[in-house]
């Protein structure tokens, strides 16, 4: 066993309070890092996700991505006012087909950059001050002469940074969709934009 798995392994073999302290105690940039790295494994180890499965692919991001993020965070961003109207059951579907969407989004995007000369690079999490709650992490995914930004916000939580939100091709998703919500909001409620969410997901 290579000297840094044998002690990734020692650490996380301590009881879990101490394991869970050595992850909340990473830096936004090595907890972003630590998870695309996982991802990007997991895609090149699979034969479908490495062919473009968007369905394999899409699994490894719900195993292996989602525990990262905080899509009930940008769940609630994304709604907007009417969240605060909204009963616990329609926040809880509201959840669960945004985060669904989103999932699917960020899968397509992966069969689309997960080539095997495909190189992440990561500048230092930008912060207001050492001690803030609230990150981005600025990344550049490079394949051959192709080169994407790709910036992720994130906010530390008692499990350690969580994603909340992406900006991808100059655009937040947060600040996109809760444009897009507004209008279905403002016609058809809460219920409507569910609705909207589960068959967009559903497909044709």
């Amino acid at each position: 066993m290579k000297p840094s798995l044998f002690v990734f392994a020692l650490v996380c073999s301590m009881p879990p309070p101490a394991c869970a302290q050595q992850v909340a105690e990473r830096t936004p940039e090595q907890t972003l890092r630590s998870t695309i790295d996982k991802v990007m494994s997991a895609i090149r180890s699979d034969p479908g996700a490495r062919a473009g499965d968007p369905e394999r692919t899409l699994e490894i991001v719900r195993r292996d991505f989602l525990p990262s993020t905080d899509f009930m965070l940008t769940t609630q961003y994304a709604v907007g006012s009417a969240w605060a109207r909204a009963t616990p059951a329609q926040r809880e579907a509201l959840f669960r087909e945004f985060q669904t969407l989103l999932a699917r989004t960020y899968a397509i995007q992966l069969t689309q950059i997960q080539q095997e000369n495909t190189e992440f690079r990561y500048a230092p999490a930008t912060r207001s001050a050492a001690n803030a709650t609230d990150a981005v992490v600025k990344t550049t995914v490079v394949t051959g002469a192709d080169a994407m930004p790709i910036d992720y916000r994130m906010h530390k939580t008692s499990a350690g940074w969580k994603i909340y939100d992406i900006n991808m091709m100059g655009a937040w998703m947060i600040q996109v969709y809760r444009q897009q919500f507004a209008a279905r909001l403002a016609t058809e409620g809460v219920d409507g934009l569910i609705r909207y969410l589960a068959a967009h997901n559903r497909g044709p």
